[in-house]
């Protein structure tokens, strides 16, 4: 039983294929993979050595969209959410100045 895929693993691994263009080679239609350069980054980050835990609450409708896009990518929510963190502060890196300005100004 240790082997046996549920269908919904079968499923999801089917679905985390992005479309595929279609090109013919011996009579036989094969498929290519065209995966977005940001959907790839998001494969390829490694979170697997993070061990802080952060609850955090979305809409419904986000949370419709997390679930869809764990079946279509097979990349789970957490990963999504700690890559998304992470560009956003690489991204905007006066957000950490406001960080250290309030530490600045905060006395202990």
């Amino acid at each position: 039983m240790e082997n046996m895929k549920s269908l919904a693993d079968q499923l999801r691994e089917e679905l985390g294929k992005p479309d595929a263009k279609k090109t013919k080679n011996d009579n036989r239609k094969k498929t290519v993979r065209e995966i977005p350069q940001i959907l790839q980054a998001i494969m390829d980050y490694d979170n697997s050595n993070n061990k802080s835990m952060v609850h955090v609450r979305f809409d419904a409708d986000y949370v419709l969209l997390l679930s869809q896009f764990k079946i279509a990518t097979n990349i789970d929510t957490t990963k999504l959410v700690a890559f998304a963190v992470k560009y956003l502060f690489e991204q905007h890196p006066e957000l950490k100045k406001v960080i250290k300005q309030f530490m600045l100004n905060t006395e202990l």
